[in-house]
């Protein structure tokens, strides 16, 4: 018996955004499909409009893994985890650690086949699309929120919003400039687009 995808099926119990009141709970399940989503996106964007050599589908098998870790270590909040060098180091290290045991959990002949999205190369351009992504997310997730009144995003919208603009990445631009501003219509809104 081999419990790696039960763990990875637990990915809809983790919670994320623990510390804020939310309007609509999200966990790391809904979190992964759609920064699978997004990062599909901006790696199809790199490829067909900026000429960049990166694979559209390693990107989103990127993505669906980015946080499987949480199955084991939950989600820590991430103005706790940045907080200072000495707390984003630790959980760096606890992060690996975490990553580490699901691979175990695979049998030998499958790890090496897992690893590079479990334990990912942060070097890469595949990777900066998914980091992307994942602050993509949590951007359209306070737009969410405040579409419903919850003031307790505007603060995290905005850091967000500053950190997305700031990326180097022209791929990302054109996705905040093309897809997002649709994330604030209703649906008569958007059927009538």
């Amino acid at each position: 018996m081999n419990p790696f995808f039960a763990y990875l099926n637990r990915l809809k119990l983790i919670r994320r955004w623990g510390l804020m009141r939310n309007t609509v709970p999200e966990n790391d399940m809904e979190h992964s499909m759609q920064c699978a989503l997004i990062a599909h996106g901006l790696a199809v964007l790199a490829r067909e409009r900026f000429g960049k050599d990166v694979s559209p589908e390693q990107v989103l098998s990127l993505a669906l893994y980015h946080d499987v870790g949480e199955v084991i270590t939950g989600d820590l909040p991430t103005p706790v985890k940045y907080k200072n060098p000495e707390i984003k180091g630790a959980y760096k290290r606890i992060e690996a650690m975490a990553s580490e045991q699901l691979l175990s959990m695979l049998p030998n002949d499958l790890q090496s086949a897992y690893r590079p999205y479990i334990r990912p190369d942060e070097t890469t351009y595949a990777w900066k699309l998914v980091k992307a992504a994942d602050r993509i997310c949590a951007y359209v997730k306070c737009i969410e929120e405040q579409n419903l009144g919850n003031r307790e995003f505007d603060q995290a919208k905005s850091s967000i919003h500053q950190s997305i603009i700031r990326s180097d990445l022209p791929e990302v631009a054109a996705f905040m400039a093309e897809f997002v501003p649709s994330f604030e219509l209703s649906l008569d809104e958007l059927s009538r687009l």
